[in-house]
């Protein structure tokens, strides 16, 4: 991949966090703010960015089988990589801490900064975005269910409820028939969807750059294990998705490329969303999202050179 490309992109993305980094520090919007906005993010505007992707692509049945496969590659991947820091940290797990580096150790920003770096890289593939929301809905699941028992060290997460009954599931049930049966939105409401859709990165990063204002820098970048964590989130999970995917034959080159791009995405908004909904290591989680991303300016550009 190229490089500067890589580079500017990511570059764009983090500029949009530089209002709310001044607005926060000039007290003109305070953190008690961002709950709202967070719902705003999960229930509006990520499920328009899901259904206007999807309108852009024509379906097929061969395209729909690759989603399924990628869905549950994806899937593997995340849960490989889970069950093996759970382990490693298995001691610790006593430690809010250590399950907060236990979920972030995988789960990647998959669509408020990975889309806008799939359509940079990968112009001429709108299909990549689709395969975006089969690694996001994957992450959500597993986020509902597997991510909440380790953060709470509760089973109870771990149900059919939390499974079906989320986000993005419910998202999933409108578009999925949509796009099998040719439906596509009109154009004057496919505009306004769009237009909410692509909200979400500008709005995801106004978070984080508020979120940012108001921490501790010594707090952000004075612990050694968050970037270990990051290392492993950034540099050792993307290698992993890598290597599994190239395992699938028949899938094309742009497939493993957007599975790829995707591991490569800093850690994901939705570790601290999660952290917030169950009441566990708000504080770490925030740390290591803004952490994340903002080594990924360096670690993403380096990591894409592969491919």
């Amino acid at each position: 991949m190229n490089f500067i490309l890589t580079l500017t992109s990511v570059g764009v993305l983090l500029l949009y966090a530089i209002p709310g980094f001044i607005l926060s520090k000039c007290k003109a919007v305070k953190t008690d703010s961002l709950a709202a906005l967070s719902k705003i993010l999960l229930y509006a505007c990520q499920p328009c960015l899901c259904l206007y992707t999807f309108n852009d692509v024509d379906f097929s049945w061969g395209l729909f089988k690759q989603m399924g496969i990628f869905l549950l590659v994806a899937t593997v991947i995340q849960i490989v990589m889970l069950l093996g820091v759970f382990f490693i940290f298995l001691k610790k797990q006593e430690n809010v801490r250590y399950r907060i580096y236990t979920v972030a150790s995988c789960f990647s920003n998959c669509m408020f900064f990975g889309v806008p770096i799939l359509k940079a890289l990968l112009p001429d593939q709108p299909k990549a975005l689709v395969f975006a929301n089969m690694y996001f809905l994957s992450m959500s699941v597993l986020g509902w269910t597997v991510a909440c028992a380790i953060m709470t060290h509760d089973k109870k997460y771990i149900s059919a409820k939390k499974i079906f009954l989320n986000p993005s599931i419910l998202t999933m049930a409108v578009v999925i028939p949509m796009f099998i049966f040719g439906i596509k939105l009109p154009t004057q409401l496919y505009d306004p969807v769009k237009l909410m859709g692509q909200m979400t990165t500008p709005l995801c990063m106004l978070i984080m750059g508020i979120r940012l204002g108001s921490m501790s820098f010594k707090k952000i970048f004075g612990g050694g294990m968050q970037y270990v964590i990051v290392a492993v989130n950034q540099l050792v999970y993307p290698l992993l998705a890598l290597g599994i995917s190239l395992l699938i034959p028949f899938w094309e080159e742009y497939i493993v490329q957007t599975m790829f791009i995707i591991a490569c995405c800093p850690v994901a908004s939705v570790v601290l969303n999660f952290a917030e909904m169950v009441g566990e290591g708000q504080e770490e989680a925030a740390n290591m999202l803004l952490l994340g991303t903002i080594l990924a300016v360096g670690t993403m550009p380096l990591m894409l050179l592969i491919i």
